[in-house]
């Protein structure tokens, strides 16, 4: 009987699917996450399209209603990232005694020691390089200055270099000009065309589809998420709303609009209304403003009615988002290709079978996330090391309390998602269980891949 009821649901799901038959008529296909999604019943299908359609419309809806038009125009700071640039070239670099240079013509004095006389000392005594940059860019383009490069600095000019000059008009003639930084465009540019060749060789059309949609992901980041943020709406409203636009996006373009692709959207979206829970919770536990650094610091300067706090809870969920993709989709892809290879198991076995491969990728993928936010904030962590302090410090500080809150909530996420995504998939697809052959269907018509499929009728996905 098992073998008679296996032949039945690869015949079917061979007719249902041409690429699945081979030359001698029986189909024969398995349901990774590159391949055809099982088919389920329709029964299922209108009720997980009763669930998504509803979902899906109102997300179009909060994308239309908040859709930002663009970010608010404000007056130049001249601080960090708020400054007016032009793209210049290093066309000269001699070098000249520091001294000569020094701007008070006195050597400095002091203790010698510490890093701070160390450095004067150097800056007196030592060698500098005296760089003629020329604007390639903007209404002063063919124009030189000249930058003076300190030998302790840890960027030194190189001649024929692309930088970037910052610009402040306020400044005298002579010094509104200044080195910002590297032109980083082709190094960045060819890494990423490195890449994409990379994905689409080894992805093929996945892979192809994989790029539109980080392409899609990043225009709804840059040109609603952010922007809506800045005009003043609610930072944790815009990124659920973002979020769930890329997450439908991302999952049916990447794996196709089907049943399976269907539950691991749902087992994201259990994921994510539990990640933005617990963090807006442990957020107003904490006490944690969102405004720790500079660039948040400049950001709450610029922009007095955004709520730090829900910029730092939407962060969370925006960070968590493409993980939870990762692991929901696996799971199911995992349940379906446990149903497929045993039809006859019933939903509590599914979830067995599936949350013993589900701890394994719960293992790696936490490690992986701590990991992640522990080298970002690799200098930060550094520098409590430096000052010798205590486990208990460093984590009741704000900045690194940010950090653990983000990434415990982002793991809890990430963890509850395993048995949420693969309790979803094991009803769906146990619901769905092949019935009895009809009596026009013969065995001699199911063994030759005729209009009977599972449950003596042919399936879409």
């Amino acid at each position: 009987m098992a073998n008679g009821r296996a032949a039945v649901t690869d015949t079917g799901h061979g007719s249902g699917h041409g690429p699945g038959t081979g030359a001698d008529g029986s189909g024969h296909s398995h349901s990774h996450s590159h391949g055809p999604a099982a088919p389920v019943s329709r029964h299922l299908r209108k009720v997980i399209a009763a669930i998504l359609i509803p979902f899906t419309a109102a997300v179009v809806v909060g994308l239309v209603v908040l859709w930002p038009g663009g970010a608010p125009s404000h007056a130049r700071t001249g601080v960090g990232f708020d400054r007016q640039t032009q793209q210049a070239t290093v066309t000269k670099v001699l070098k000249v005694s520091c001294e000569s240079v020094n701007a008070s013509g006195e050597t400095p004095t002091g203790d010698t020691s510490t890093a701070e006389g160390s450095s004067a000392q150097q800056e007196a005594n030592g060698t500098c390089h005296k760089a003629t940059i020329r604007l390639d860019t903007g209404k002063d383009k063919g124009r030189t200055f000249t930058e003076i490069v300190q030998p302790d600095q840890s960027r030194q000019l190189h001649q024929g270099e692309k930088v970037v000059a910052a610009y402040e008009p306020s400044a005298p003639e002579d010094l509104q000009y200044s080195v910002a930084d590297v032109n980083r465009r082709f190094p960045m540019g060819l890494l990423a065309g490195i890449f994409a060749l990379a994905v689409v060789v080894v992805g093929r059309l996945r892979g192809v589809m994989a790029l539109v949609a980080l392409a899609i992901s990043f225009g709804v980041l840059n040109f609603f998420i952010l922007p809506a943020i800045l005009q003043g709406a609610n930072p944790l409203l815009v990124a659920v709303i973002g979020s769930s636009a890329i997450m439908l996006i991302a999952l049916y373009v990447c794996h196709g609009l089907s049943a399976r692709t269907s539950v691991a959207v749902l087992g994201t979206l259990v994921s994510l209304l539990l990640i933005g829970i617990l963090g807006s919770q442990f957020i107003d536990w904490a006490a944690l403003t969102g405004n720790t650094d500079d660039s948040t610091g400049l950001i709450h300067g610029l922009y007095p009615s955004i709520d730090m706090s829900g910029l730092l809870l939407a962060g969370v969920i925006i960070g968590s988002l493409g993980v939870l993709d990762d692991v929901t989709v696996t799971q199911t892809s995992a349940v379906w290709e446990l149903h497929e290879a045993n039809p006859t198991m019933g939903w509590r076995e599914l979830y067995r079978a599936g949350i013993r491969i589900g701890r394994d990728h719960i293992a790696s993928v936490v490690n992986t996330l701590v990991l992640a936010y522990a080298g970002a904030a690799l200098p930060l962590l550094l520098l409590f090391s430096i000052a010798q302090s205590s486990v208990g410090t460093v984590a009741n500080s704000e900045l690194v309390a940010e950090e653990i809150v983000r990434t415990l909530v982002g793991s809890i996420g990430l963890v509850a998602s395993v048995p949420v995504t693969t309790a979803l998939a094991a009803l769906v697809v146990s619901a769905d269980r092949p019935g009895p052959p009809t009596e026009s269907a013969t065995p001699a018509a199911v063994a030759a891949g005729g209009a009977t499929g599972r449950g003596g009728r042919r399936r879409k996905r």
